[in-house]
């Protein structure tokens, strides 16, 4: 086993694949972050679609580097056989590791068509048990912008499932489209995700894979 990160995570639904340019390949990654429905995506997010290949080499050039330090587990999202697009990629997310703090904090964004699927939840669960069993981190949080309805509904459910509830807004916490924006703070500690789940997760780490079989 060679990273402290599973390259491959599996859920009944999804396989969640390392953002890193040697399991997704730029001009497929390209294809989706330069898509006009990014606007839709992107609309409460500190960032904008991809104009040219460069930024999306950057990107996973990022998801790269945050894995090898050990700061970020990002993935690539995609649904499995049976899924409509199965195969495709459908966003991505993934657990930054605040080891110092014993923290994680989720992240995710998903392509339009996706959503509404409950993706969001099935995945969270996934990180959250990587996160508390795994590498005995002690909270995992999220965020969303306040204003962000879609992502609250999500949120507030699988956050519930996990234990975890509503901590509180942070005032001027990111900056959208120049302006500074509040985000509403949620988490989940251990002890309440062991006493709400009994530590139970339906998915799968895999850490020994052969890149030319991931996909």
């Amino acid at each position: 086993m060679s990273d402290l990160y599973p390259p491959v995570v599996e859920t009944p639904r999804l396989r969640l694949v390392a953002r890193r340019p040697k399991y997704v390949g730029v001009h497929e990654a390209y294809e989706l972050c330069s898509a006009p429905e990014m606007d839709d995506v992107t609309r409460y997010m500190p960032w904008s679609r991809h104009e040219t290949p460069k930024v999306t080499k950057e990107f996973l050039d990022r998801g790269e580097s945050s894995w090898t330090d050990a700061a970020s587990a990002d993935y690539a999202i995609i649904p499995r056989a049976g899924e409509g697009g199965a195969g495709e990629i459908a966003g991505f997310g993934g657990l930054h590791t605040e080891w110092d703090r014993r923290v994680g904090e989720l992240g995710l964004w998903l392509r339009p068509r996706y959503w509404g699927r409950g993706y969001s939840g099935e995945r969270a669960a996934a990180l959250a048990a990587l996160a508390f069993d795994a590498f005995d981190l002690e909270v995992v949080s999220v965020s969303h912008v306040a204003e962000n309805e879609q992502s609250k509904r999500a949120i507030e459910k699988y956050m519930a499932a996990l234990g975890g509830d509503l901590d509180g807004r942070d005032r001027n916490s990111i900056v959208v489209d120049g302006e500074p924006t509040d985000e509403l703070r949620y988490s989940v500690s251990r002890e309440d995700w062991l006493a709400t789940t009994g530590g139970d997760y339906d998915a799968e780490f895999r850490w020994d894979v052969d890149p030319d079989d991931v996909r």
